[in-house]
């Protein structure tokens, strides 16, 4: 009974996710999405792509990593990617809340979760590596379909979209030279600065 009632403990305190709100607006630009509703389309789209990761990947871990990557952000809140002074200290905050969070958990899952959590942030397998340029293509195609409505909102500039979402190479190739097609054809129609 006491491992139950710590998987639930752990269940409603991720609820609080819903109340997280990212800087992204929803497709439609009608309001910004939250974290538990980009988790979700994070993993729906991890399933549709799957075809296009660079290499093998057990999709099963990375919809575990879709899952369960921001619930770190109930505690040290969501930092907008391309707001370097606020991601100064990301890495402890999120560190700190993992700890906290996936703590609630009974010991074994709490080390498993944590351990696929890291694995996520560490971006050294193949599976980390996919779930990452999903994580990046996910706000991208939202960005691109409110017609940049975060990105002009927040003073975001063509070269530190490119920037920032390089790293979408490493987990597939076909999927950056999707995103830099989307990047340019943005520019062209004003939803970002050249």
């Amino acid at each position: 009974m006491e491992r139950l009632q710590k998987q639930i403990a752990f269940l409603l305190e991720i609820d609080k996710l819903k109340k997280v709100f990212r800087r992204n607006y929803i497709s439609d630009g009608s309001r910004t999405e939250n974290d538990a509703e980009h988790s979700w389309y994070f993993a729906v789209a991890a399933i549709v792509l799957g075809e296009i990761a660079v290499e093998k990947v057990d999709l099963f871990r990375v919809l575990k990593m879709a899952l369960i990557h921001d619930v770190v952000e109930i505690d040290a809140g969501d930092v907008f990617i391309y707001d370097e002074e606020a991601r100064k200290g990301q890495a402890e905050r999120e560190q700190s809340a993992a700890q906290r969070l996936f703590g609630l958990l009974p010991e074994d899952q709490a080390a498993a979760f944590l351990d696929l959590w890291r694995e996520f942030e560490e971006f050294q397998t193949p599976e980390s590596r996919y779930a990452r340029a999903i994580d990046r293509i996910a706000a991208l195609i939202l960005n691109y379909a409110s017609q940049g409505k975060s990105w002009k909102r927040h003073g975001v500039s063509k070269a530190q979209i490119l920037a920032v979402n390089e790293r979408i190479a490493l987990g597939s190739p076909a999927l950056w030279d999707y995103v830099r097609d989307l990047i340019e054809d943005a520019a062209q129609r004003g939803y970002i600065d050249r």
